[in-house]
């Protein structure tokens, strides 16, 4: 069938393809009346008589997209008669549907310009049981929406919530519900997994509901559709575009299952290891000849082939390579020994928690030793073993006392995080996985050096009894130096799930899905919120669609590369019993961590412990500017509480959230009232950072840092190394065994191609990006010019951010902001200057999309 794109603009339209079958009465349309009604349609607005599609514009009229085309259309509309038209229908005749982009009425009697933006699909009319409405850009709360208009209004969110129609959905269907986390699984294949979602052991926030039918043996859990069928219901309007690097994800985790999923069947991994760091090295462009064995020739054989379609002619001169991650491009241009890279350095290894991939969970240590949350009653005394003894040589001159009371302490803790479940990770094939405590201390130039890194396992008598505990302090000579760079692999493989299954699954994914189908269900296109949040929503559930169908179920990319295996998605419902949503404010997160303090002389409300904090300087100008738009965009529509406390839609969107998007908390008493201009400045805000610019920080730097396996582990297989033991003696051997060990340690050969091949897809941004201050329709997503000056200003401000943050990197006196590797930090560079995608393609390490798109 088919796929269309229809854009009527100046009386225009776009096709892609099929152009003079639209003609004649392919499509009509019909005029709606704002200020006059038919007292014999239940006083609706009055409607005019279809129009049909005459002629193909082409000559003076703007420029289109490569394939677009436009149409003229006549309307017989008499303003004397009809009033002034505020919304049109559409009526597809066609066999195909088509992407309605905007319509724009020239000329009208006491307006002058009406445009109606539309931007979505409109599917043959028998495919509906309503008309398709769309209304003009003008920005209504409720009570204000012209009386002949509001029916069209309400019946619009009625269609979109869909209540009564079970499924299952087909893609032409509008349906917005919510369903639990119960599709990850297969039981009738012997792999279920636990229902997320709806209970008190397992709460989640809701996804998107497909209505599929129930599995045979369990009628709790949804079916699944095949492995390769990519065509998950999301209402067709929320599916990647035709321009999204030609379905990118899609075709990309088609290639990756059909090199790596038949191998899995018929290859024997075991034997399969890296046998230097040479022969990782020759997995990437510009490194030597890699290693030769059957998986890692069916797996480069078949997704490198797909990169190079993907790229740009010429620009990929190695196609059966991978491009050379950032962490160690500098030292491989400079021909640096593998054994001297700045990836292995103590001050690389800290640096990352606060300008890495995941700069968002490093706090300030309040107490010594480190106390532990968990359940003396069930888990025992998790008290850290770490001890003055250990770290004291180490603080420049200060006590242990005072360099707590000068807040020089930090600690990145993942203790607590992983040992309540280490009994069952361990068990699974090929982990040996320790829960770790990295202490570190903030030096006088503002860098932080790793004190002592603490390796735990549940203790040899049960978990009752505490800890089995050993600490590593930094070393860099001999055997000791080789354990050292162990202990900081061993931290790093805690750090690297916690990253992918909480820092950026939980706490950006799937935490907004409920969010864009809640806006959907009760705030009408025309709601000034809804203006508001919807470019942030862009391509989310169609990406969360994705990952739970191929990433994070059962069986799935996952499962098979991260450590927890199949208790990932159990973990992270755990941590979400936790989750606040006030805390995902930027300013409040830092706050919590301890690695800032409220100040109200400073503009973002709290003052940094540690002033070269990459992450948290950028994101909080970032955070600033997000929410003076918000503010100066809301207080066009709400001149006081009383608006937002009357505004019925707005309430109903509130009560939805909280009672059914994030339903399992409900009762949490964090939840904002909703009856106050700042509440809901202060909503709007956090939502649009962590779709944004949080989401940006944890996502687009996977390939630049963790392309490189050795930097950021995702699994470790073996136990450290003990005196006497055979790997101990290989430490004693020397810098190419104690490698060896290394690497024979940390993730596997296959795990790896597979982990980095994933990683490399979800670190590129799209040919369609839009970025933060950008939108589809700059100058036409509203009719309100204080709304569209508002946007300006802010994106003004990003412009400013943008130099800012680049003169930044370029100062000396902020050693965070590069590192021993010679990386800018440029993951929260918000690429709003890129109005035409030439510069944010791909795998740039920079940018902040509206939205969660990958």
């Amino acid at each position: 069938m088919r796929k269309n794109v229809l854009d009527l603009n100046d009386f225009g339209a776009t096709v892609l393809d099929g152009i003079s079958e639209f003609l004649g009465k392919g499509v009509t349309c019909q005029l709606i009346s704002s200020t006059l009604v038919d007292s014999n349609n239940g006083n609706r607005g009055m409607v005019g008589a279809e129009a049909n599609l005459e002629r193909w514009l082409t000559g003076s009229l703007p420029s289109l997209t490569t394939g677009e085309s436009k149409f003229g259309v006549a309307f017989d509309w008499e303003v004397e008669k009809l009033g002034v038209p505020g919304a049109i229908i559409v009526k597809n005749y066609h066999a195909a549907e088509f992407l309605l982009k905007t319509i724009t009425l020239d000329d009208v009697p006491g307006r002058g310009t009406v445009t109606f933006v539309a931007n979505s699909w409109v599917y043959p009319v028998d495919k509906y049981r309503y008309s398709r409405v769309f209304f003009s850009n003008d920005t209504y709360l409720p009570s204000q929406m012209p009386a002949a208009l509001k029916p069209y209004r309400d019946d619009e969110l009625r269609n979109l919530r869909g209540d009564d129609q079970q499924g299952p959905y087909k893609e032409h269907d509008r349906v917005y519900r919510y369903d639990v986390y119960n599709d990850l699984g297969e039981p009738d294949r012997g792999n279920p997994r636990p229902v997320l979602g709806g209970s008190a052991e397992h709460p989640y926030p809701r996804r998107c509901r497909t209505g599929r039918k129930p599995t045979n043996t369990d009628p709790n859990t949804e079916s699944r559709l095949f492995l390769l069928d990519l065509g998950i219901y999301v209402p067709r309007d929320e599916r990647f575009g035709h321009l999204k690097m030609s379905d990118f994800l899609g075709y990309s985790l088609k290639a990756i299952f059909e090199a790596v999923v038949p191998a899995l069947g018929v290859v024997d991994f075991t034997p399969l290891e890296f046998d230097s760091f040479e022969d990782i090295l020759g997995l990437y462009e510009l490194g030597p000849e890699g290693p030769n064995n059957p998986v890692i020739t069916e797996i480069r054989k078949k997704i490198p082939e797909f990169f190079k379609a993907l790229l740009p002619n010429g620009s990929h001169d190695h196609p059966l390579k991978m491009p050379l991650p950032d962490i160690i491009k500098s030292d491989v241009f400079k021909k640096v020994p593998d054994d001297k890279f700045g990836w292995r350095t103590d001050e690389e290894f800290a640096r990352e928690m606060l300008a890495g991939v995941n700069p968002v969970l490093i706090s300030r240590l309040k107490e010594f030793p480190a106390k532990s949350t968990l359940d003396p009653t069930q888990f025992g005394d998790h008290t850290s073993k770490i001890t003055e003894a250990h770290i004291q040589h180490n603080l420049e001159g200060l006590t242990v006392q005072n360099a707590l009371k000068n807040n020089r302490l930090f600690i990145l803790d993942h203790h607590d995080h992983f040992m309540p479940y280490l009994g069952l990770i361990n068990k699974l094939d090929n982990n040996f996985i320790y829960a770790s405590r990295t202490l570190l201390f903030l030096k006088d130039d503002g860098t932080l050096k790793p004190l002592a890194i603490e390796l735990s396992l549940p203790h040899h008598d049960g978990q009752q009894h505490g800890a089995d505990s050993k600490v590593y302090t930094p070393a860099h000579t001999g055997v000791d130096a080789h354990i050292w760079q162990l202990a900081k692999a061993y931290a790093c493989v805690n750090d690297s799930a916690w990253h992918q299954l909480i820092s950026h699954w939980l706490n950006t994914h799937a935490v907004i899905e409920p969010f864009v189908i809640a806006t959907n269900r009760q705030l009408s296109v025309v709601h000034p919120v809804h203006k508001l949040l919807s470019p942030h929503y862009r391509d989310t559930l169609n990406i969360n669609a994705l990952a739970r169908h191929t990433l994070i179920n059962a069986g799935g990319i996952f499962e098979l590369t991260v450590f927890p295996g199949k208790y990932a998605l159990g973990m992270s419902s755990d941590v979400y019993k936790s989750w606040n949503f006030n805390e995902q404010a930027l300013p409040a997160d830092l706050v919590k961590r301890g690695v800032a303090v409220p100040d109200q002389s400073s503009p973002y409300g709290v003052r940094l412990l540690i002033k070269d904090y990459p992450y948290a300087v950028d994101g909080l100008v970032i955070w600033w500017a997000i929410e003076r738009w918000v503010k100066e965009y809301l207080d066009v529509y709400y001149p006081n509480d009383g608006e937002v406390q009357r505004d019925v839609e707005l309430q109903a969107w509130w009560k939805e959230v909280r009672e059914e998007a994030h339903g399992d908390l409900k009762d949490r008493d964090w939840w904002h009232k909703m009856d106050s201009v700042q509440e809901l400045a202060r909503t709007c805000t956090t939502i649009i950072w962590v779709a944004s610019a949080l989401h940006a920080a944890v996502n687009f730097g996977q390939y630049p840092y963790a392309g490189y396996l050795p930097n950021r582990p995702t699994v470790s297989r073996r136990p450290m190394p003990e005196p006497g033991s055979d790997d101990y003696k290989k430490l004693e051997a020397g810098q190419k065994e104690a490698d060896l060990v290394l690497i024979h340690t940390i993730t596997s050969q296959w795990q790896a191609i597979l982990g980095v091949s994933l990683i490399e897809i979800l670190s590129k941004h799209s040919s369609d990006e839009v970025y933060l201050g950008q939108r589809d329709e700059p100058e036409r997503w509203t009719s309100d010019a204080k709304a569209l000056d508002a946007f300006k200003r802010f994106g003004s401000r990003l412009l400013e951010i943008e130099k800012r943050i680049k003169t930044m990197n370029e100062d000396p006196a902020f050693k965070n902001r590069r590192g021993p590797v010679e990386m800018p930090y440029m993951l929260l560079y918000p690429n709003t200057s890129d109005v035409d995608g030439t510069k944010g393609e791909g795998l740039t390490g920079m940018g902040i999309p509206n939205s969660i798109s990958i």
